[in-house]
């Protein structure tokens, strides 16, 4: 490994551990860090920004890495790591207010969610189960990333991450205000800047081709 890959990794891994922080720290000075007296109608936000900044910062270093021409090998450890604790968040998240709504009768997903949310908001809750079904589908990578209609689940899911920013910053009650809600939008200009740069590369190197 190259002395600028490795520099990259660290850099990953810092970056991975301020977001956790971040999202930590808001959701900790809403309840004055009562986390001990937390139900799992408060915990449930905690896991969704969790995976939403983790899988921000993948798309950060992957921007990073095509701008440095560092191998993809070169991060194969970080992002193999990092996704398996993105898939356990990203199933906590739903599973949590899932299991909580049937506990209190309020029945089984699809509706449990819809119902738990006004009519206004209902939206907003279809386009994430969509976007989990796609992440889900995405974990499939390992056995199909070489078929040739793979590039068309690659863009599904950078669409289903624009559609989780939104669904954050409508129904995260951590995203109304505050510092908080600037720095998603820091993550909403740089995940789309990223995905830009991305597609612009990938461009070059087809017409170069």
């Amino acid at each position: 490994m190259t002395n600028l890959a490795r520099k990259l990794n660290y850099f990953a891994w810092a970056l991975s551990g301020l977001v956790i922080a971040l999202a930590v720290i808001v959701v900790g000075q809403d309840y004055r860090w009562n986390v001990t007296g937390l139900s799992a109608y408060q915990w449930f936000p905690l896991f969704g920004l969790l995976a939403f900044s983790l899988m921000w910062v993948h798309y950060i270093i992957a921007a990073l890495r095509v701008k440095l021409g560092i191998d993809k090998e070169a991060t194969v450890l970080y992002f193999e790591s990092t996704s398996l604790v993105v898939l356990i968040l990203i199933l906590l998240h739903p599973g949590v207010l899932a299991w909580k709504l049937w506990q209190v009768g309020a029945g089984l997903p699809p509706g449990s969610y819809l119902n738990y949310v006004g009519q206004s908001l209902r939206l907003t809750i279809v386009g994430g189960m969509i976007a989990l079904l796609i992440f889900l589908a995405y974990e499939l990578r390992r056995k199909y990333s070489e078929a040739s209609w793979w590039h068309w689940l690659q863009k599904a899911s950078d669409v289903a991450m624009i559609m989780i920013f939104f669904h954050g910053l409508r129904l995260g009650s951590q995203l109304q205000s505050g510092w908080f809600q600037k720095v998603w939008y820091v993550y909403g200009l740089t995940l789309a800047l990223a995905i830009l740069f991305i597609y612009a590369q990938k461009g070059k190197r087809e017409t170069k081709a």
